[in-house]
């Protein structure tokens, strides 16, 4: 179910609201008097009240298999100058994270998720959203049916296997990037993806702050890293 409204309490927690009466430590605030601005509990507490954000709905999803992270998604969106008219294939759904994102910029999305269980769950999380992709339960080593493409992006463990198949249908200059949880992967990948022109490959580190006046420090707990992103271009 969507997040319609985020409220932060005194504390500065962020609760989540779906539907009904809010209930929480401070107090009840009835479903009808849930608007945006400043709102009040029943025990006159006070909390700041907004509507709820893309990014906090689609990591508010069902979740199946691991997802990735606002910091890669950005970045390989980012990176590839993905905007509204870009045509992008997508291997590897899982619970839709990516693909939605994906689909939030541009109408020109196409997502093959091989796993049944995977797909029906994805298909559920971007009906959830709104989001308009051509999800397929289809193996993406078997073949590509798109051209013209301006990327493809492979959340796979064996993206070696759709290289061929990649080079044939991604337009000329166009992006071939590889989400890999492991550099011998990222090695395999680069030794066998002599077709294209290897770019680069990165690995995203996020450290959150602390800041409360002029006591700022970095947190001690900080996201390391997911997954190595290994882009290419075709040639």
């Amino acid at each position: 179910m969507k997040i319609k409204k985020v409220l932060v309490d005194r504390k500065g927690n962020w609760n989540y609201w779906e539907k009904g009466d809010f209930h929480s430590l401070f107090g009840t605030i009835k479903e009808k008097d849930i608007k945006s601005g400043k709102i009040k509990s029943h025990i006159d507490k006070e909390f700041i009240c907004f509507d709820a954000s893309f990014r906090e709905n689609v990591y508010n999803m069902k979740k199946g298999p691991a997802v990735v992270l606002p910091k890669d998604v950005g970045f390989i969106i980012a990176y590839c100058g993905i905007g509204k008219n870009s045509k992008v294939v997508e291997a590897g759904a899982g619970a839709g994270v990516l693909t939605s994102f994906l689909g939030n910029i541009s109408d020109n999305v196409y997502s093959y998720e091989v796993n049944e269980e995977f797909y029906n769950l994805s298909k559920k999380n971007l009906e959830e959203l709104n989001i308009n992709v051509n999800l397929k339960n289809k193996d993406i080593t078997k073949g590509i049916d798109e051209d013209d493409l301006d990327a493809v992006i492979l959340d796979l463990p064996n993206p070696w296997d759709v290289l061929e198949e990649a080079n044939k249908k991604l337009k000329s200059g166009g992006f071939l990037v590889c989400y890999l949880p492991s550099i011998m992967q990222v090695s395999e990948v680069v030794e066998k993806a002599n077709s294209f022109v290897f770019d680069r490959c990165v690995e995203l580190l996020e450290r959150e702050w602390h800041i409360e006046g002029k006591r700022v420090r970095p947190k001690s707990s900080m996201i390391g890293h997911t997954a190595f992103l290994v882009f290419f271009r075709k040639v």
